[in-house]
């Protein structure tokens, strides 16, 4: 059994971080140095093999200078698009 939850709302997400990582201008390594975790840690989570909680989001969204408003209005923008 796979421990990724792959439903199309979490490939969204997925799709979401990895473009606000890309749009902040980070390569995954430089987000795991602002964020205090490895470099394999931030591509778990962009692979879906880790999921995040709702202060691990704060965190992200913080190191890649967005709110988590903004964060969530763009994921229910891409869920509208579907």
């Amino acid at each position: 059994m796979s421990k990724g939850i792959f439903t199309p709302k979490q490939k969204k997400l997925i799709e979401l971080l990895r473009q606000t990582r890309k749009e902040a201008g980070l390569a995954q390594w430089q987000l795991a140095k602002r964020l205090k975790r490895t470099q394999s840690q931030i591509s778990k989570i962009e692979r879906g093999e880790h999921r995040l909680d709702l202060l691990e989001l704060y965190e992200f969204c913080e190191a890649l200078g967005i709110s988590v408003q903004e964060f969530i209005r763009r994921f229910e923008d891409s869920l509208d698009e579907s």
